[in-house]
């Protein structure tokens, strides 16, 4: 019999929390079942595997920095805009060292709460890029420039690989400038 109180929205949650504290690649079933006080076959009657909880915990944290980024993005355009999105973008990653590599997985085409959440988080910048003219074909290669910018960014930043001695907000507020300029300057 399940624990009362125990749903999947919960179990969810609490992976969310202990990924944050151990870090995504450390996020097992076991460790979860222990950190909510059930054996671990219980967890079975919420979350259907490892891989299943690790798609709601996509879905989940998707859907957060799909908030964060279009709540960054309101009321502002062009420079404005793509800046307060970028330092969203870097601060849910901070904030959520470990959910945030879920948020890097493509969402499942069969699973609507998913892709909801993804044309979201993307719809964000796409609203950004419009304000600089780009649409169709263009959008899609600039989203992906800023997401594997932003991304790998704070990847290195994450793992300690910024070792020069010079302030690292300065080089990601260049990172983004730099964004900026390749979007003014767009070549389709």
């Amino acid at each position: 019999m399940p624990r009362a109180g125990l749903t999947p929205a919960t179990v969810v949650r609490e992976a969310a929390v202990l990924a944050d504290e151990v870090g995504y690649d450390k996020l097992t079933l076991a460790a979860l079942a222990g950190r909510l006080g059930v054996a671990l076959p219980s967890l079975y009657k919420h979350v259907r595997g490892a891989d299943a909880l690790h798609r709601k915990l996509a879905v989940l944290a998707t859907a957060e920095i799909a908030e964060k980024l279009t709540g960054a993005a309101a009321g502002r355009a062009g420079a404005d805009a793509l800046r307060a999105v970028a330092a969203a973008y870097r601060a849910y990653a901070r904030r959520h060292p470990g959910r945030y590599p879920a948020t890097q997985r493509a969402p499942d085409p069969d699973d609507p709460e998913h892709r909801a959440a993804g044309e979201r988080a993307v719809g964000a910048i796409y609203a950004i890029l419009r304000g600089y003219g780009l649409t169709g074909d263009a959008a899609v290669d600039a989203t992906r420039m800023f997401r594997a910018a932003v991304h790998g960014f704070l990847t290195l930043e994450a793992a300690g690989g910024f070792g020069l001695p010079r302030d690292i907000d300065r080089s990601f507020d260049q990172m983004v400038s730099g964004l900026d300029t390749a979007y003014r300057n767009w070549r389709s």
